[in-house]
Order: structure tokens, then sequence, then C-alpha cells
């Protein structure tokens, strides 16, 4: 049986952190915790929101990592309480949403983060007493601000996926001009982050014709734009449809991601400094090749319509075409270029083969396919 389910309240529009007070005031949220990290403190994008939130009591957490921790879940859940919090905002990218999500189960329930993580069976662990979350992206990439998961490193190192509904933010706010000051190579990053969560759900062999629809279009927006945000940061054309673009992957990929996310989930946990959105980026065109031959992607035509949404002829262009983006997006030529090494690839292989996403591609890769495809990423 498919499960279709759409229930993010979403405000969207240039200038939408204006209405973060009256969102607050609708869920219910009096004193709230406002997540966020340096970065987007340090860009004057969480003055904006604090602006937003004049008047109201309000405690911030502004130590959010590049890749949330637990350690970091439980700092901030020390704050929620001492601060006697009764809601959650997340003011930043992936980040610090998943953060944010994070603090929502720990602040609620107790015992460990891992207990609750959705490889060891958490998920209906995660009750509708977690904290009720309003999400403020400032990037446009993993479109956590509409999605019922979270991605945190716990303490063993694993980078675990908590998956619930009861984790769906109360409301996003969409404001495409808190992403105009992100840089370029960011930009590109987190936009080809969203562009793996359209293609690699539309790929996923699960029912909901909603969801491909969503992702197609997202996929459209995205590759029609994310050239022209990453070259001019101040085209509010390109930086709405890239918000629309991540916004769309994420609502979609409740049908499921596959081996570009089980790869990626992985090597994040065994290197955590490397950027989530640039490895889905490595690991696109070689994920893509390694589908084709999937039974369920032949049969509904799956790399022809996204070759369509991409203005390509043929579908067999799809890797060599992203493999021309990400060049002339200035990201890296390959995981070798990240620091990436051989001698990793036994550990990202058995993270890869243990990951949420493992059995949700249309083919399951066995190991030695996921050796192939990283060596491929190489």
């Amino acid at each position: 049986m498919a499960l279709i389910y759409y229930l993010t309240q979403i405000q969207f529009d240039h200038g939408a952190i204006g209405l973060l007070k009256q969102e607050c005031e609708r869920t219910g949220i009096t004193r709230p915790l406002v997540v966020t990290d340096p970065g987007v403190k340090a860009a004057g994008v969480l003055q904006k929101a604090l602006d937003a939130l004049a008047g109201l009591p309000l405690a911030v957490f502004d130590q959010t990592p590049a890749n949330p921790t637990e350690a970091a879940v439980r700092a901030a859940t020390a704050v929620y309480k001492a601060q006697g919090c009764d809601g959650l905002i997340a003011v930043g990218g992936g980040s610090a949403i998943d953060c944010a999500k994070g603090i929502a189960i720990a602040a609620t329930h107790e015992g460990p983060l891992t207990h609750y993580a959705t490889i060891e069976g958490g998920s209906p662990r995660i009750t509708e007493r977690a904290a009720p979350l309003i999400a403020v992206p400032t990037t446009s990439g993993t479109g956590s601000e509409v999605a019922r998961g979270a991605i945190i490193i716990v303490d063993d190192h694993r980078k675990l996926g908590f998956h619930s509904w009861n984790l769906l933010p109360k409301a996003a706010i969409c404001d495409p001009e808190l992403t105009l000051g992100l840089p370029p190579l960011l930009t590109a990053a987190t936009g080809m982050d969203a562009i793996a969560h359209c293609m690699e759900t539309f790929m996923s062999a699960a029912f909901n014709p909603p969801a491909d629809g969503i992702a197609l279009d997202g996929l459209t927006r995205g590759w029609a734009h994310i050239e022209r945000a990453t070259r001019n940061g101040t085209d509010l054309d390109a930086r709405l449809n890239m918000m629309s673009a991540s916004m769309q992957g994420a609502m979609a990929f409740q049908k499921g991601l596959g081996a570009v996310h089980s790869l990626s989930h992985s090597l994040g946990g065994v290197n955590p400094r490397l950027h989530h959105g640039t490895l889905n980026a490595m690991f696109l065109p070689a994920v893509v090749r390694f589908n084709a031959e999937a039974q369920s992607v032949q049969k509904d035509k799956r790399l022809e319509r996204m070759a369509h949404a991409m203005g390509l002829t043929s579908a067999s262009n799809i890797p060599e075409a992203l493999r021309d983006m990400n060049a002339r997006l200035g990201l890296p030529t390959g995981l070798a270029a990240m620091g990436v090494t051989e001698s990793q690839f036994d550990d990202v292989i058995k993270g890869a083969l243990a990951d949420h996403c493992h059995k949700t591609n249309p083919r399951v890769a066995t190991p030695d396919e996921y050796r192939a495809m990283l060596v491929a990423s190489l």
C-alpha cells in the first residue's frame, strides 16, 4: 500500500520571513529556541529572523556544526530545558533544521538518540510529544523544511536517519531573499543536492504519482536555474526557482531515495567534513548508469522523462550532462579531489548497505556494485 502524505503549511514568497511571529502564534509556540549556526549568524540572516520575532521571549543556540551531531543536539537540548522553551525555530540549511529535529526528540523523549533511529526500529518511538518546529531555510538544497526526516551523526560516528511524521515542521517559511548572500560554491553544492533529491526519488520504484510529478517539475526548475543562481547570487528569479526545487525534492522524497544517498550518508559519516550536496553531485552519474538497468526504470521510461525535464535529447546523455554541470559550477572533478581514497571504501560500503536508503534504490546494490560506483566516482 502507498502512503501519500503532504501536510506542512508553507509560506513561500519574497519577504515571507515577516510572517514568522504569526506562524508562532498559529502553532502555539510562545517561547521558542532558535537553532542556527555561526555562518547564518555572521551573514546577518539570523538577525532578520530575530527582528521578525520582536517582543517574543526566546533563546538562541547558534553552534550547529556543518553536519549535525548528537553532541550538538544534547547541548541545545540543555538550553531548551533551562530556558523553559516550548517550541523550536530552525534558521539555516539542512544542518540547522535537522539539528532542531533532533532536539525535538531529545527534549521530549527519554534515552539516547540512537533509540529513535530509523534503522534501529526507532520511528514508532517518536511520538506526538516531539517539540513543535518551524523551519526557515537559508539554503536551497535539503528541503528539510517540508520533510519528516533528519540526518544526524550519533556518538558512535554513524550518520543515521530519523523519520517520523511527528518531526514534520508545523510551518515552513520559504523566503528566497534569505539565500541572496549564499556564496557561489555553496549555492552550487546545495543546488545539486536539490537536483539529486528530485532525480533519485523519481527513479525509486515506489508508487507515488504525486511525488513523481513534483519531482519532475522540481528537476526542471533546478536544472534550468542552478547556473544562473550560482553565477549571479542576486538573481531573485533564479533564487526563487532553486528554493522551489529544493522544497519539491523533499516533498517528493517521502517516496524514497537510493544509492546516491546511501553512499553519501555513509561517506559523510566516515568523514564529516565532506559536504553532503557535493557528495551527491559526485555520485549521481555513476548511480544513474547503474539504475539504467533497473526493470522499473526501463518500464516507466524514468530516464527518458528526466532527460526531457533537463532539455536533453537522449537518456544516455544524463551521466555526462551531470559531470559537465558539476564542472561548469566549479564543483570538484570527483571524490579524489575531495580527499577520498580507496582505503576508505570498505567502511563506506559497510555503511551504505546498512543505510535506510539502500533498499529503496530501484536496483538493490551488492557490495561489489557499490565498490564499482565508488571507483567510477573517484
